[in-house]
């Protein structure tokens, strides 16, 4: 794999960089980076074939689509923001694949663009098409699978009846559940693939609500970002859901999906995946599930602190233990992908807009810590 990646790179360095360069002049290290990554991801090469449809025909696709990802890599808020760099920077220009100035489209064009990249989940055919390149062939350590919350700024949905009514109705579903009257959805999701579990998951704007690992607890509006993350800090599976769906409920099908790009041995999760059946899930794939355990009542939880203290007093950990802490690249792709690559500027409404931006996002990040590996 770093063969094939070095291959590309040097290719890059030696023929692409001297090629624009001898056209617009020397390149930044910012413009550099910018260059690799689109010719790493080609997004261009993913765009629906358009040649056969009725209507005028449509242009500039792949430039407007190179230009978004440009849009995330230089941290770039809006789109009429980005339309005035453009402008005025012929470097950037030359790298988006716009010659003259007065052929870049209007902001209302980028937006239709925008609309149709959402519909045909352009970036994240993108970032499965990389991410099963990479590791074609290739068996890796550990999959971390975590979520994280992406405020959004729209409308939640307001849900129906009370909180009391609402909390009835659960009891009733969890009370069928256990008697067997009722599948729920885990159980589900243990025989359906992981394009129909996802179809199925809530995925309006809502409120949510998490306990951080300080203990404390924090609300937002809008949505939750569940990633699984490899060792080289690669989201190698993303799913977007409501705010207020429980991390469980996304695990099986969140695995499925990283299951069908790469080969791992080992599933790290936190204490709020400790289901049987994600474990039966991660062992029916040929994993070894590393979960914290989660005490649900107050002996279990003194018992689980006492715990921690002898084998703090006594300096000792297992071998979970210590593969448990190669969590913390998932930590770095959370802080990663929300102050470098979008993660907290979303201005789009509506669930698909707000996935195609964050999926752009998670692709020039991807394409990003690949560079970095080989460079």
């Amino acid at each position: 794999m770093k063969t094939t990646l070095s291959g590309l790179w040097n290719n890059i360095q030696q023929q692409l960089f001297p090629l624009i360069e001898d056209h617009v002049g020397q390149l930044s290290e910012e413009y550099k980076k910018l260059t690799a990554i689109l010719e790493l991801t080609r997004i261009e090469e993913a765009l629906p074939c358009t040649r056969f449809n009725f209507g005028r025909p449509c242009r500039d696709r792949a430039f407007i689509a190179r230009a978004f990802i440009a849009k995330v890599v230089l941290k770039i808020t809006y789109t009429n923001q980005l339309i005035r760099i453009l402008k005025r920077d012929k470097q950037l220009r030359i790298i988006c694949g716009w010659e003259v100035t007065s052929k870049i489209p209007s902001e209302s064009k980028f937006s239709r663009a925008f609309k149709g990249f959402a519909e045909c989940f352009l970036p994240e055919k993108v970032h499965s098409t990389l991410v099963s390149e990479l590791y074609k062939g290739k068996t890796i350590g550990h999959i971390t699978k975590d979520s994280t919350p992406i405020c959004a700024r729209e409308r939640a949905l307001k849900k129906e009846g009370t909180r009391k009514q609402r909390k009835e109705l659960v009891n009733k579903r969890y009370l069928k559940e256990k008697k067997g009257e009722l599948l729920s959805r885990r159980n589900k999701q243990l025989t359906q693939n992981a394009e129909e579990a996802i179809k199925e998951l809530p995925k309006s704007c809502d409120i949510g609500c998490k306990k951080g690992s300080q203990g404390y607890i924090t609300a937002w509006k809008g949505y939750k970002l569940h990633a699984a993350v490899s060792d080289d800090c690669i989201p190698v599976g993303i799913v977007l859901t409501s705010a207020s769906l429980n991390d469980c409920e996304v695990a099986i099908p969140l695995a499925n999906q990283s299951h069908e790009r790469v080969r791992n041995f080992y599933d790290l999760m936190d204490s709020a995946y400790d289901v049987p059946e994600i474990k039966e899930h991660s062992i029916s794939l040929g994993h070894v599930p590393i979960i914290d355990s989660n005490p649900r009542c107050i002996t279990k939880k003194a018992e689980k602190e006492a715990e921690k203290k002898r084998k703090k007093l006594l300096n000792f950990s297992t071998a979970e233990d210590r593969r448990y802490k190669e969590r913390f690249p998932k930590e770095r792709f959370n802080a990663l992908f929300k102050d470098y690559y979008g993660g907290r500027n979303i201005f789009y409404r509506g669930y698909s807009k707000v996935f195609c931006h964050l999926m752009f996002g998670v692709t020039a990040l991807t394409a990003s810590m690949i560079l970095k590996s080989i460079i």
